[in-house]
């Protein structure tokens, strides 16, 4: 008799040797580890579904066949330019000189270069009593409002350093050139040129972008 076998039973409920029932925990522990390892497959797809549907609802699969290709569908800027601004020439703009200063001659001597520059000469003579002796600078270019940027630019690329005024009740279309205390000559010529085709060049405008993809 076994040491395991309480004492006065015997027959089938004898236990003897090395062998044991087998108990039923194994079998249950058995069946919860295999619910646990089915549920994690169906969260697993439930996930893998869910991820697949945001890409086709976001145009994701589009993107990669995209990338694929080598198609590069990022915005860029591309390089473009915005059209001369249309300047009146030099021969079609009217100029008074005016001399505010205490030298004399000097109207008429700025009247002669400036034609030979191609402008328009009208009034030659002394500035009136606004400008005269009282401009401490180069000079003064005056004109109406509609001049501010047009034939004001135009005639300011002859002196640089010259102050530009626009009035806008003045009628007309000349421009009035005042010479200053602090006037010595106009900006030479080769300057005033170079000056005059800058200021009609293309200008850079804003950037165009491609369309994203």
């Amino acid at each position: 008799m076994s040491m395991l076998t309480p004492p006065g039973m015997g027959g089938k409920y004898r236990i003897t040797g090395d062998t044991y029932p087998r108990m039923r925990q194994s079998r249950r522990r058995g069946r919860l580890v295999l619910g646990l390892v089915a549920s994690v497959a169906v969260l697993g797809l439930i996930g893998w579904g869910t991820l697949q549907l945001i890409d086709v609802f976001t145009g994701g699969h589009k993107k990669t066949a995209a990338s694929g290709s080598g198609a590069d569908c990022r915005t860029k800027a591309a390089p473009s330019a915005e059209p001369a601004v249309a300047l009146p020439e030099p021969k079609k703009i009217t100029v008074n000189v005016y001399n505010a200063t205490k030298r004399t001659g000097l109207a008429k001597s700025t009247a002669d270069e400036l034609k030979k520059r191609g402008f328009k000469i009208g009034k030659v003579g002394n500035a009136t009593p606004e400008f005269d002796k009282k401009v401490k600078g180069a000079g003064i270019l005056v004109g109406p409002d509609a001049a501010l940027k047009t034939s004001l630019p135009v005639l300011g690329t002859q002196l640089a350093s010259a102050e530009r005024r626009a009035e806008v009740a003045r009628k007309g279309t000349d421009l009035d050139f005042v010479i200053g205390d602090g006037f010595k000559a106009l900006t030479k010529k080769a300057d005033a040129d170079k000056a005059l085709a800058a200021l009609t060049a293309p200008r850079p405008a804003s950037a165009v972008s491609k369309k994203d993809c």
